[in-house]
């Protein structure tokens, strides 16, 4: 299964309609956490908001985490060994206050099992790839700790 979230805090139409359009493509079923948006899929299945009791089940069970530039789900992507593409919100399209999100994959693109889709054909062809997980030993507690280092330093920056 491929998840699909957008955080709890605002809505990410873009990212969720971006997947709808070519959900029926996909060898996989989608699931997409949709939030506060307005946009109703209808290509995939989808739930306003997944109850915290459910979302590690749910993670565990995905086998690829389609994402806004969350750090809390970039991290939980880490801590389950799953592979994740974040598609950053954007200020100039009223997604978000400020381009931090850019900020974000600029700094963690490249990193294992880290992938960034800046347009909706990058989304739709990593989709369509098999895509690689964390790797075992960047999956450690050290691999981690320096992800979470990182992570918390660029956050007390900006």
């Amino acid at each position: 299964m491929i998840l699909v979230t957008v955080g709890t805090q605002l809505p990410f139409d873009r990212l969720v309609r971006s997947v709808d359009t070519f959900a029926k493509e996909l060898s996989k079923p989608v699931l997409a956490q949709i939030g506060r948006g307005s946009y109703t899929p209808q290509n995939m299945k989808w739930i306003k908001n997944i109850e915290p009791k459910d979302f590690d089940n749910v993670f565990r069970d995905a086998t690829v985490i389609v994402s806004h530039a969350g750090i809390g789900t970039v991290l939980t992507a880490k801590r389950f060994g799953k592979p994740i593409i974040l598609v950053p919100r954007q200020a100039a399209l009223g997604e978000h206050r400020n381009d931090h999100q850019l900020a974000t994959v600029g700094q963690l693109a490249g990193r294992p099992g880290i992938y960034v889709a800046h347009t909706d054909d990058d989304l739709r062809n990593y989709l369509l790839d098999e895509l690689d997980s964390p790797s075992h030993e960047d999956s450690s507690e050290a691999g981690r700790a320096s992800l979470v280092t990182y992570l918390k330093n660029y956050i007390a920056a900006v």
